[in-house]
């Protein structure tokens, strides 16, 4: 099992950042999302950095993955209530231009 860092920043910067992981939660913050989805709006990124991303998150508490039965199988992610809880530490950061303001749905991202 892997050691959770006693430090809140050092803990927040491992779950959340990385090279796609704020894009994927700021997208997945206006609701559920798909691998394709992303692929398609988060130009630059590949396969398998998405994927590895989304592994990550998930794996961290703060995606969920869930499996919708019908043809053609889907998955969606979506943030878990620890997710939700990050969305004021962005919105604080946006606030404080330290970030870019929050990425809005586009018609890239409804399926």
């Amino acid at each position: 099992m892997e050691m959770i860092s006693s430090c809140p920043s050092e803990y927040l910067l491992k779950v959340l950042f990385g090279k796609w992981k704020p894009c994927i939660f700021r997208y997945a913050s206006f609701g559920p999302v798909r691998f394709n989805q992303l692929i398609r709006v988060l130009p630059g990124s590949s396969r398998q950095a998405i994927a590895s991303a989304l592994r990550e998150l998930e794996e961290s508490g703060i995606l969920k993955k869930e499996v919708i039965r019908i043809k053609p199988l889907h998955i969606e992610y979506s943030l878990t209530e620890k997710g939700a809880s990050f969305i004021p530490v962005f919105k604080c950061l946006e606030e404080m231009k330290l970030i870019p303001p929050a990425i809005t749905m586009d018609k890239h991202l409804v399926s």
